[in-house]
């Protein structure tokens, strides 16, 4: 109990400008020991609370102070808001200068940025005590006036110090605990905290000499609290490995940690054979330090949402246009697609460079069960060329859905849909240019499986490539998408957060990429993956098919696949001129993998030290088991030996859940925007026979206009980039702010702009651009 005798409420002077503080409390451990303790929070109109806000210092050797009050009582402080009032200025250098002298040391302050500058300073509460200590230095002389006029003297919240005296003295600080309990009869809101810094009091002997202040300790918070969280420890910013820990204060910390996040964040199983959950259903339950807000960059989609009510074909192609030409004007990729969607040529580019890159492979052998020979191929082959020499050239590609076969498929508007299973052989000709040669629709041969030519009917050619585009939708959205950047993430960033602490350097590497995951998934989940959804009402593998498809991806992934280098070497794409895809994710790979190794050479000096990371074989371990469901041949790493191979798993979580989901995701609009080139289902089994259709009986055989129209909506609201979006390799998180973080982040943004320079000079030749891996156009995360 700390009784009012022992507390002295004083009016403190300025500590250090910062946008967000609001006050300081000074606590008393023992008779030599006395610590001002200052919290910021966040200027955001509704970080404030009513609540009641506990504090204790922790010591090194496991004292403590008793909890302090330090918004309550008679003379009680508030948690409100900071605010921050932003002027710009000429472009002249900028200094900040303390007048007259002031006892605090004020933080060193960053290179001031190319013109025009922007110069932040607090204002309400704190304003009046600014005034009378800052001036600025080497601006316009026209500055002093617009500054008086601009902050006017407020009134000063009163700062609050606090005394206590304890038995043991503390040592040094390394835990905070913070508290926030409700305040009888007021709403129990929560309360962001940005951080609190403390600085140790020293009491100088010498006559007149006073308290004098040694250097601030900084505990970042960058949350939310709330009542219901209880007792929030923070801990100073400085990452390290458990086997860096000295003070076993800490080492503790660390444990109780992971342990309360392991019983908050649990596994649980969305479907057998499919990559497990977080066990959460709804965002309430995901708290608001996991969740986030998205703001939409505003989408037209009148002309989409009046077709609810018909359940029908399309009566022609002018109708269809008529809705293109309504929702896609203005988007230059959609109406070349709808111009050339027929032409081979065009349909082997999206195997390199449409919204699925990942499918297309070079092979050296035919597949046993695709019913063709050298001559009937030979009239689409070079001059004096045969199938054999192609085959050893390597200029033969396959395109391979048979994990779609067998897979039920759904109803839609009462009517039975339809999937295939096609095999697909492309030919790279002379000019670069990868064309179909041969398509069969399901994977058994037979006199009812026929194999379609270029030569063939033009309509029957035209009907079996849709056929090809509507199976590799579903391959798309489950597998490349859904499955290798979504499920891979959520993964990951359960892992992370049940078995790396937040003061792990690669908790803090990654978070920024990966905490999205959880949100949008849960959505997903509750929405598009639900009765009614999208997937319900207009995709061809609906409910029933979905863990089915699932699981046969996930059986089917391998690691390798997820790592650029190995992926593009192992499809044998990554030497071909016109796969802009694989050029832009390689040199992306590369990047960011200089990067990631940087960032394990700062804090793991050896092999030894992975080995040795006890907290990192736990998080990987976790990932095998929960994500690749210890399936071996997966080869997904079970632990890990050496800095390489922390270095390029690492780089692969990164990549997938921001580069290759940029890939697969924003560039869904443009190439689906006219539907008849990437179906999402089809009305009519594949056909058995040849020379039988016209091209307008094709339209009787694509997706009802309500159907079309429910998914356009869908694709519309996922494929936009979100106004507020952060490029990849933006950090907002203080640990990336200075020293060897800070100069590694420095340098990766300085090669991702160069690679975006050189992709936006590199599509000016081009007919149709390709900026889907443009480090400028990557989100950070997957946020959508």
């Amino acid at each position: 109990m700390i009784s009012n005798s022992n507390i002295e409420h004083r009016r403190m002077p300025l500590s250090s400008v910062h946008a967000n503080t609001w006050f300081c409390v000074c606590v008393m451990a023992s008779a030599m020991e006395e610590f001002q303790v200052i919290v910021h929070t966040l200027p955001a109109p509704t970080s404030g609370t009513y609540s009641i806000l506990r504090l204790t210092l922790i010591g090194s050797e496991g004292s403590e102070t008793p909890p302090i009050s330090v918004n309550a009582g008679a003379n009680q402080h508030h948690l409100l808001p900071g605010s921050v009032s932003s002027l710009c200025l000429p472009s002249s250098p900028l200094y900040l200068s303390l007048t007259p002298p002031c006892p605090f040391a004020l933080p060193p302050l960053p290179p001031p940025p190319p013109p025009p500058l922007s110069v932040s300073i607090l204002t309400g509460s704190l304003c009046c005590l600014i005034k009378h200590y800052l001036i600025l230095d080497s601006i316009s002389p026209n500055f002093k006036a617009l500054y008086l006029k601009f902050f006017p003297p407020l009134s000063l919240f009163q700062a609050c110090v606090v005394r206590v005296w304890s038995q043991v003295a503390l040592g040094r600080v390394v835990l905070v605990r913070l508290r926030l309990e409700a305040r009888t009869g007021f709403p129990d809101l929560d309360w962001h905290c940005r951080g609190v810094e403390v600085r140790r009091l020293c009491d100088r002997q010498e006559e007149g000499a006073g308290l004098q202040h040694q250097g601030a300790e900084h505990f970042p918070c960058c949350r939310w609290l709330r009542s219901v969280d209880g007792d929030v420890e923070l801990r100073n910013g400085d990452m390290c490995l458990l086997n860096s820990e000295t003070v076993q204060t800490l080492k503790d910390h660390r444990l109780k940690d992971l342990h309360t996040k392991q019983q908050h964040i649990r596994w649980r199983t969305f479907a057998e054979g499919v990559p497990h959950c977080v066990d959460m259903t709804s965002l309430k339950e995901l708290g608001p330090n996991l969740s986030y807000t998205r703001q939409s960059p505003g989408i037209n989609l009148q002309y989409l949402r009046g077709f609810a009510e018909r359940a029908e074909s399309w009566s022609s192609f002018t109708e269809l246009e008529t809705m293109f030409s309504h929702n896609g004007s203005q988007n230059t990729v959609a109406k070349y697609v709808q111009a050339h969607w027929a032409e081979d040529w065009f349909f082997g580019y999206q195997c390199l460079n449409g919204c699925n890159p990942l499918m297309v492979r070079q092979t050296r052998l035919l597949p046993p069960n695709l019913s063709i020979n050298s001559d009937i191929l030979c009239p689409f082959l070079p001059d004096g060329s045969s199938l054999e020499q192609e085959l050893e050239r390597g200029s033969i590609f396959l395109l391979d859905y048979e994990m779609l076969e067998g897979v039920p498929a759904n109803v839609i508007n009462g009517k039975q849909q339809f999937l295939a299973a096609p095999l697909v052989l492309l030919h790279l000709n002379q000019e670069g240019e990868l064309k179909p040669i041969a398509i069969q629709l399901q994977q058994a041969p037979g006199p009812q499986n026929p194999v379609f030519l270029p030569s063939d009917p033009g309509p029957d050619w035209l009907l079996a490539k849709t056929w090809v585009r509507c199976s590799d939708f579903q391959c798309h959205q489950l597998s490349s998408h859904f499955l290798r950047t979504h499920l891979l993430g959520e993964v990951c960033c359960t892992a992370t957060l049940r078995q790396l602490p937040e003061v792990h350097p690669l908790h803090q590497l990654l978070m920024p990429h990966i905490k999205t995951t959880l949100q949008i998934n849960i959505q997903a989940r509750a929405s598009l993956l639900a009765a009614n959804g999208v997937f319900d009402k207009a995709v061809g593998c609906g409910l029933e098919a979905l863990p089915v498809l699932l699981s046969r991806a996930t059986e089917r992934l391998r690691y390798r696949s997820l790592c650029v280098p190995d992926d593009l070497a192992d499809r044998g794409i990554h030497t071909l001129k016109h796969c802009y895809y694989a050029h832009d994710a390689l040199r992306v790979w590369t990047a960011l993998h200089r990067f990631v190794s940087g960032w394990v050479d700062v804090y793991y000096l050896g092999d030894q030290d992975v080995e040795q990371d006890s907290e990192l074989q736990s998080w990987i371990t976790e990932i095998y088991t929960h994500g690749f469901l210890q399936l071996p041949h997966s080869g997904c790493p079970q632990s890990f030996q050496t800095k390489p191979e922390l270095s390029q798993f690492v780089t692969m979580v990164i990549y997938c859940c921001s580069a290759l989901h940029a890939a697969v995701n924003f560039s869904q609009v443009d190439f689906d925007l006219w539907m008849p080139n990437c179906p999402a289902s089809m009305t009519h089994p594949p056909p058995q026979t040849k020379g039988m259709l016209t091209e307008d009986e094709i339209l009787s055989i694509l997706p009802d206009v309500n159907s079309t129209c429910n998914l356009l909506i869908t694709l519309f609201l996922l494929s936009q980039p979100a106004a507020d979006y952060v490029p990849l390799c933006q950090y907002r998180e203080p640990v990336f702010s200075s020293g060897a973080p800070r100069r590694l982040v420095e340098k990766v943004q300085a090669e991702l702009r160069a690679i975006s320079d050189e992709i936006t000079d590199r599509n000016k030749k081009l007919e149709l651009p390709y900026d889907y891996m443009s480090p400028d156009r990557i989100e950070n995360s997957v946020a959508i």
